[in-house]
């Protein structure tokens, strides 16, 4: 399968997520025009295909992007959020939240590409990513949901904070304005920011980006265990962190590419990763 003909995680014409696997990327889009806002459908669609990433083999790296140039994701469905019922709301989050964390616990690189705006439960989505890079005049990014009467309620005020420090986090929250990619950069909440003249071109730069940390390029097991050590060591103390690495580093030496990496350098030769 190709990133030309992407398969629809759900049978039929109501899919909401679409998912294809090249060269050991797996790209999922997510897709709900115009503005790719997500339901519970959505959220199911990538839980799903979440899954489906982490079980293949063949998949090295993840890359998360919206379907057309206007949108990431602009977050939850307002309009749907208007019609359930207080329980439901609940159970919506709750979902949203495991299903993000299935994300950053898959030992799999994720990268959002942020083509378009990227605006409340959307930049959500893009925190639980790993790396985050954004098309340069494409849109604006930022957590609105003040506006609402509301917090961010998928992630919003434990990640942001992580990444900005607590002080800033709660004064953008609080103002919930928008702001474009060159300041999320400067503030460290975007990776990167490219130039691209369309949406196509700006999928391909970052598609490149994502085969940079596949085999033969990178040992993509240690790469995925570098993302697991951060993102879980970071939650625990130090001395649990510590275990965690030792572990994975114990994982990784018994792997074909630490072997070949080791046996490369003492032979002063290029490394020929396999993944795995």
């Amino acid at each position: 399968m190709s990133f030309s003909d992407p398969q629809a995680i759900q049978d039929g014409q109501n899919g909401k997520a679409s998912y294809a696997v090249e060269g050991g990327v797996a790209l999922i889009r997510l897709t709900n025009p115009p503005a790719n806002g997500y339901s519970y459908e959505m959220m199911r669609d990538l839980d799903e295909a979440i899954l489906k990433a982490r079980f293949d083999d063949a998949v090295q790296v993840i890359v998360l992007a919206g379907q057309g140039e206007k949108f990431f994701c602009a977050g939850a469905d307002i309009s749907m959020l208007n019609d359930v019922t207080p329980s439901f709301k609940y159970a919506f989050c709750l979902h949203a939240n495991e299903t993000l964390l299935r994300l950053e616990h898959t030992a799999k690189l994720v990268i959002a590409a942020l083509g378009g705006h990227c605006v409340g439960g959307g930049l959500e989505i893009a925190l639980a990513c790993d790396l985050r890079v954004a098309r340069q005049g494409s849109g604006r990014c930022g957590l609105p949901e003040i506006s609402l009467g509301v917090l961010p309620g998928t992630g919003g005020t434990q990640r942001l904070a992580r990444v900005l420090g607590k002080s800033k986090a709660i004064e953008v929250m609080a103002r919930g304005d928008l702001f474009d990619y060159e300041t999320a950069e400067k503030w460290g909440l975007v990776n990167r920011v490219v130039e691209a003249e369309d949406d196509a071109a700006f999928l391909e730069e970052v598609l490149d980006y994502a085969r940079s940390f596949c085999a033969p390029k990178r040992a993509a097991m240690g790469v995925g265990n570098i993302k697991r050590a951060v993102q879980t060591g970071l939650e625990v103390p130090l001395e649990i962190g510590l275990a965690l690495e030792r572990e994975l580093q114990a994982k990784l030496f018994a792997s074909h590419d630490a072997k070949e990496g080791i046996a490369a350098f003492v032979e002063k030769r290029e490394a020929q990763f396999e993944g795995r």
